[in-house]
């Protein structure tokens, strides 16, 4: 099976059916953005702090890695940066360009998977933002290692994830309102069902997702060469019963170490 595959066509269909990360910025969004007053978000809801970027982005290289959607690569590209998109699935790209026609912005897309970047030369990029993604990756130590790789010394890795908590509960009695406990981690969606299931689940053009532990998504970074600089947490905005529990998404701020 081809992982990578099946994720590029589901999220295809996730650009037909309007999903939420999907959804491009407004002209409204844009025209605040040029005004400076810019955000952009890697996990659900928390805006990143400014204080995680440099004072200007200006001629700043910008990686938005398995970001398309039209939400992040936009916003950044106001502000004078050199933005490049990355993702696997073409019609997020094509909200990036699409954004990027209707406001009068620059910005390239390129298509390919997260775990390989040899388009790119080694040290490239200022910054690279990488929102809430590598659940859609089995190992993401070449997520990290290739970020590293193309990123240039002291440069930034802006990342949003998954606490792997949330995958240890049954989605569906989950979106009932109903936290039963049913996986272990490390969780691939897969895990648990038989032949037949897979199938049918391949078929519907579903995702493929991982649970992967903190050590593999904080450690992972340190082993790649980065150092944690910055720490916070996120969560559904009230609309999962998870919601009253705990924080499932986390973000970091990584430097690329000298040595």
């Amino acid at each position: 099976m081809d992982i990578g595959e099946q994720n590029r066509l589901a999220w295809d269909k996730k650009v037909e059916d309007r999903a939420v990360y999907t959804q491009e910025a407004s002209s409204d969004v844009i025209k605040k953005s040029k005004a400076g007053n810019w955000e952009i978000t890697v996990t659900t809801n928390r805006p990143v702090p400014r204080s995680w970027f440099p004072a200007s982005l200006t001629g700043k290289k910008i990686l938005c890695l398995a970001s398309g959607g039209g939400q992040q690569g936009p916003i950044l590209a106001t502000t004078g940066a050199d933005v490049t998109v990355f993702d696997i699935s073409n019609r997020q790209l094509e909200k990036d360009s699409l954004v990027a026609e209707r406001e009068g912005l620059n910005l390239k897309t390129v298509q390919g998977d997260m775990t390989d970047l040899s388009c790119f030369q080694d040290e490239t990029f200022d910054i690279i933002v990488h929102p809430v993604a590598n659940l859609f990756v089995k190992d993401i130590s070449h997520v990290w290692h290739e970020a590293s790789r193309v990123l240039k010394t002291n440069g930034t890795l802006i990342s949003g994830f998954t606490n792997p908590v949330l995958f240890i509960f049954d989605d569906e009695e989950d979106r009932k309102g109903n936290l039963v406990v049913k996986h272990t981690i490390p969780f691939h969606s897969l895990q648990d069902l038989c032949e037949e299931e897979v199938e049918a689940y391949l078929k519907a053009n579903h995702t493929i997702e991982f649970g992967h532990t903190l050590e593999d998504q904080i450690q992972g970074q340190v082993d790649a060469g980065f150092v944690i600089a910055g720490f916070f947490e996120d969560d559904f905005g009230g609309s999962r019963p998870i919601d009253q529990h705990l924080k499932c998404f986390i973000a970091t701020k990584a430097i690329k170490a000298s040595i």
